[in-house]
């Protein structure tokens, strides 16, 4: 490797993590309008949503130690076009069904690329400082990439169709795969673990089936056998793969990490910042589409702040950590993120300014979050354990990206429901969510039609109001708890 070529190195890998991350939002601005071409029930909505972020995280541990086995160059590369197939199969699903599984693919491919981008700028790198402004630079991609989805969404659909939220990323796509041939080097050790298929089975079976039995419950008809069944399999699976890794001499994950208060305490911070970030970004982009009837476009501007300050957070906090200590970061801009989230409640119906602003608080508070529980994670692992400790970092962020949507779209779902006053005469289908009142309002007559509408976004706005305030209290009950325990 030349080394005036690293750069570029990271340039590659950067874009790979970019069109990740982006991917898990990115749908946000999108999913009012793909949920009427494609005529998706509330149910199917959140799996189009779910679906991407459960199968990377299930998949993350395992091609890390693949990555180890046949070298990460040929892992992102391999990743790379898994990626670039699936997204044109996304663009032009002709069902909610088929969407669903072209996400999936695309989790495959992500999950391929990411622990490969990081191995790579390790490799890359050499010198200590750059790394660590390499590694700074990993990070603001990673946290702002994820906000800036609903706004490149919203800039797409401005002028194109949903799909095209998907057809962008293979020019990409294709640029990285050129670049990356020519650019990058394939090194693996001489030993590495083998890759443990039926554990990254079992993490993922056990993921969709606890997430898909909070979905339930929260439908205003839940099926309380089916979230049994789901609850039990979710249980099952998960217990089977910590005592699989427990008994494995080369366990994909090594529980003994979660000993350490410090590692445990920044698994945590990365999961609760990135499950507000997702769920909360989820809602408020459909409540400025839906409720008060903004176009794509304008709802993802409204959103920029969030990212801006997210990306700007990444590399402040690099430099306050080595002064003030990063678990004092972590709890302080956890504590921020949370009460700006409480700032939000007071203000989201106020001056557009006033609440522009508590956002960008917001975004700063989640971006310097993730920025510190990064660094908490891979410091307090051994460093014959950096591997790992890197994989548990991107599955703690991918995993709280779908246990956020999960836990606070159940909670819209569920307070929406009880809100909702079904109109004479008309189906109990308007209870399932403010997409399916919308539609049904088309078919009406102006004076019924004015009327549901108006009821499905009160009752929209009150669920809201909700979400906002679980996300508030989640996140300044984790920094508490970190706090507390005196990491």
């Amino acid at each position: 490797m030349l080394p005036h070529n690293r750069w570029l190195v990271l340039a590659i890998v950067s874009s790979a993590l970019f069109l990740i991350v982006v991917d898990m939002t990115v749908l946000y601005t999108a999913l009012p309008r793909l949920t009427q071409d494609l005529a998706a029930t509330a149910s199917e909505k959140l799996w189009i949503v779910n679906a991407y972020p459960l199968v990377v995280a299930g998949l993350l541990p395992g091609m890390g130690g693949l990555g180890d086995r046949v070298g990460h160059k040929r892992m992102f590369l391999a990743g790379l076009a898994v990626f670039g197939l699936a997204s044109l199969a996304a663009a032009f699903s002709p069902t909610p069904a088929a969407l669903i599984a072209a996400r999936v693919l695309l989790a495959v491919g992500a999950a391929m690329m990411m622990p490969a981008t990081l191995s790579l700028i390790r490799l890359t790198f050499t010198d200590e400082k750059e790394r660590a402004f390499a590694i700074g630079i990993w990070s603001a991609v990673a946290s702002s990439g994820a906000a800036g989805g609903p706004v490149l969404g919203g800039l797409l659909l401005e002028w194109f169709w949903w799909g095209s939220v998907f057809l962008i990323n293979v020019p990409i796509v294709l640029a990285a795969l050129v670049s990356g041939a020519l650019m990058l080097v394939n090194r693996r050790p001489e030993t590495a673990p083998p890759f443990d298929l039926a554990g990254s089975a079992q993490v993922m079976v056990g993921l969709v089936g606890l997430v898909y039995a909070i979905k339930e419950v929260a439908k205003s008809d839940p099926s309380i056998a089916a979230a049994g069944v789901a609850l039990a399999v979710g249980i099952i699976a998960m217990a089977a793969f910590v005592h699989r890794q427990r008994s494995s001499i080369h366990p994909l994950i090594d529980f003994a990490l979660f000993r350490n208060a410090r590692f445990a305490s920044g698994v945590v911070a990365a999961l609760v910042a990135a499950g507000a970030l997702t769920g909360v970004e989820l809602v408020f982009s459909q409540r400025l589409q839906l409720v008060l009837g903004l176009s794509p476009l304008e709802a993802g501007l409204l959103i920029l702040p969030i990212s801006a300050a997210s990306f700007i957070a990444g590399p402040v906090t690099g430099l306050a950590m080595p002064r003030f200590g990063d678990v004092r970061v972590l709890t302080s801009m956890m504590a921020l993120t949370g009460l700006a989230l409480g700032a939000f409640l007071l203000t989201h119906q106020g001056p557009t300014a006033l609440w522009l602003s508590v956002l960008a608080v917001m975004g700063f508070g989640i971006g310097a979050t993730m920025t510190a529980a990064s660094s908490v994670i891979m410091m307090s692992a051994p460093e014959e354990q950096a591997g790992m400790a890197a994989s548990v970092q991107e599955v703690s962020f991918e995993l709280g990206g779908a246990v956020g949507i999960a836990i606070l779209g159940s909670v819209m779902t569920a307070l929406y429901t009880r809100a909702m006053t079904v109109p004479a005469g008309l189906s109990t289908t308007v209870t399932d969510s403010i997409d399916q009142a919308l539609l049904i309002a088309e078919s009406l007559n102006d004076s019924a039609a004015a009327h549901l509408t108006s009821l499905a976004r009160g009752a929209f706005d009150e669920a809201f109001v909700g979400v906002i305030a679980v996300a508030s209290v989640m996140v300044l009950g984790a920094a508490f708890g970190i706090w507390r325990r005196g990491t």
